[in-house]
C-alpha cells in the first residue's frame, strides 16, 4: 500500500521539533551502510542529538523534509556558503532517505526542492560530495549534476572501510 507523501521546507523551530524523527532517518541510513559521516552503531538518540546541534546553527540553512504516514522519511539541507566572495553558492548536505521509503522518487523531490530554494535565494551554484559508486551518485548524475573529481579514501564507511568520495556541482542559471 502506497502512503501519502509530503515534501516541505521546515521553519527553524519546526525543524528542531522534528529532531527525533530526523534522527531516526539518519540512524537508519547509517545502519544501512550509508557513508554520511557516522560509524556503525549510531543510535537514534545520538542521531537526534546531532540533529539538535546541527539545527541550532543560525546560518540561513534551509531544511526540507519528506514525510509519509509514518513520519519523516527523508531530509536534505541547503547550506549557504559563508565566504564573503561566494554569495552565489550553497552546499547540499545530509541528503537522506529512510530505507523504508527508497525507490519512490523522494531523493529527487528533495533535491529539486533544495535547488528551487537556492535559485530563489540567488544561490545559483551548488556543490556536494557523496560516496563514490553509490545510488546517490547515480541520482546526482541522472539529475544533471557535474562530476568534477574524486578523492580516494576520503572517509570511512560505517563498517570502517575507507572509501572514495565523488564531488559534484550544478549551475542552476542566473
Amino acid at each position: 500500500m502506497e502512503t501519502d507523501l509530503c515534501i516541505r521546507r521546515l521553519a527553524p523551530a519546526e525543524a528542531r521539533g522534528l529532531a527525533a524523527g530526523l534522527g531516526e532517518v539518519l540512524a537508519d541510513c547509517v545502519a544501512g551502510g550509508a557513508g554520511v559521516n557516522f560509524m556503525a552503531g549510531l543510535t537514534a538518540a545520538e542521531a537526534e542529538a546531532w540533529w539538535r546541534e546541527e539545527l541550532s546553527a543560525d546560518d540561513g540553512r534551509a531544511v526540507f523534509v519528506a514525510e509519509d504516514d509514518l513520519g519523516p522519511c527523508g531530509v536534505v539541507q541547503l547550506v549557504p556558503a559563508r565566504q564573503q566572495n561566494q554569495p552565489h553558492r550553497a552546499d547540499i548536505s545530509k541528503m537522506l532517505v529512510h530505507r523504508r521509503a527508497r525507490r519512490r522518487g523522494i531523493g529527487e523531490a528533495l533535491l529539486r526542492a533544495a535547488e528551487a530554494e537556492a535559485l530563489a535565494a540567488g544561490r545559483w551554484l551548488l556543490t556536494l560530495d557523496t560516496v563514490q559508486d553509490s545510488d546517490a551518485e547515480r541520482m546526482y548524475r541522472r539529475l544533471g549534476w557535474t562530476f568534477f573529481g574524486a578523492v580516494p579514501d576520503y572517509a570511512l564507511l560505517p563498517d570502517g572501510r575507507p572509501w572514495p568520495a565523488s564531488f559534484f556541482y550544478k549551475a542552476l542559471g542566473r
